[in-house]
């Protein structure tokens, strides 16, 4: 199964994804559901990069990567129409293939320990 994880701030803003796994859909080469979901992954990583302007830290190998952008560039209205686009493509894909792909949002600043008064 491809698990991809959606970071957000406290502002709901994406700020980190990261994919692990392979589907498992068909044999490596011939697998739809994983080519679908790294298209969907790479190209992001290709608009925030040749249309935000921005420069991610990435992370590819074999069925894993991870983006991470800075808080200033979770605030560009490009970066968050991107990533949006990504989430709803791999949402799609996840409604349709749902054994095989698993799309998961955590919420930073709920899952952060509360700090001590």
């Amino acid at each position: 199964m491809v698990k991809v994880e959606f970071y957000t701030d406290a502002a709901g803003r994406i700020y980190k994804f990261a994919a692990e796994g392979h589907s498992g859909f068909a044999p490596h080469g011939e697998d739809i559901v994983c080519a679908a979901v790294s298209v969907l992954l790479q190209t992001a990583v290709l608009g925030l990069q040749e249309v935000a302007g921005i420069k991610p830290q990435v992370v590819v190998g074999d069925g894993h990567l991870v983006c991470h952008l800075s808080a200033e560039e979770t605030g560009n209205a490009a970066v968050h129409t991107i990533l949006q686009t990504m989430l709803l493509g791999l949402q799609a894909i996840q409604a349709e293939y749902g054994g095989y792909v698993s799309v998961k949002q955590i919420d930073s600043a709920r899952s952060a320990p509360k700090k001590r008064q």
